[in-house]
């Protein structure tokens, strides 16, 4: 699957030719400096006023981000873009994902998920997975995402940071409802790639090929 790129490549080396060429680095940070003079003013909007600080998924508005949550700051923001998917029921197909991430000022990020697939012309064909949950870190490094699918499927992931903007998961709990599909144990690495966007891929057991890749996306910033 090549929906996203692996969040661990290394950066290339400062001895490497820097001219700005089409699908470069440069070109890439040139394209995240353009996109960030329309996505450093934008935020999600609250529905109301509450007595408690309202989330924000721009790091420029709302409270201060939680000390404890450092390690998890490039992930703040609104997401979207398009991925691949194979999966038991609707085999190989592309789908377009917007994620948000977002806080409050206590000691966890918000997480909120949704996809759609595409008909064989590429038009929008039907709303697909959808997900949200909470992701927190412990003073040492320990994370913890808890994720509770739409399906009837609820997760608890538990990782690392691999590096300052890529992170590794995998599942300790996989629970379903009895209306829920039965699923096996994954793994999901997210990361900062080129350009600033954010790539994920999910990789998950299979009950006859063992750990096998489900999902993968590369998202843009569009808010944050």
């Amino acid at each position: 699957m090549t929906g996203a790129e692996d969040p661990t490549s290394p950066a290339p080396d400062e001895g490497e030719d820097q001219r700005v060429v089409p699908g470069s680095g440069n070109a890439a940070v040139d394209a995240a400096v353009q996109r960030s003079e329309q996505t450093a003013g934008r935020n999600i909007a609250p529905f109301s006023e509450l007595p408690v600080a309202e989330d924000t998924a721009n790091l420029r508005f709302g409270p201060d981000l939680h000390p404890g949550l450092l390690a998890l700051l490039p992930l703040v923001g609104v997401w979207e873009g398009e991925g691949e998917a194979d999966t038991s029921d609707r085999g190989q197909h592309r789908f377009g994902q917007q994620v948000i991430v977002s806080h409050d000022g206590e000691n966890y990020l918000s997480w909120s998920s949704r996809a759609w697939t595409f008909d064989s012309g590429g038009a929008v064909d039907a709303a697909a997975y959808r997900e949200s949950g909470f992701w927190r870190i412990s003073e040492d490094d320990q994370l913890e995402f808890l994720v509770t699918h739409a399906s009837g499927v609820i997760e608890m992931y538990y990782g690392k940071p691999l590096t300052q903007s890529a992170w590794e998961m995998s599942t300790d709990v996989v629970m379903s409802s009895p209306t829920g599909p039965r699923m096996g144990a994954a793994k999901r690495i997210y990361g900062i790639v080129d350009g600033g966007d954010l790539g994920w891929v999910e990789e998950r057991v299979h009950p006859e090929k063992g750990l096998v890749p489900r999902l993968s996306a590369r998202l843009s910033r569009v808010a944050g």
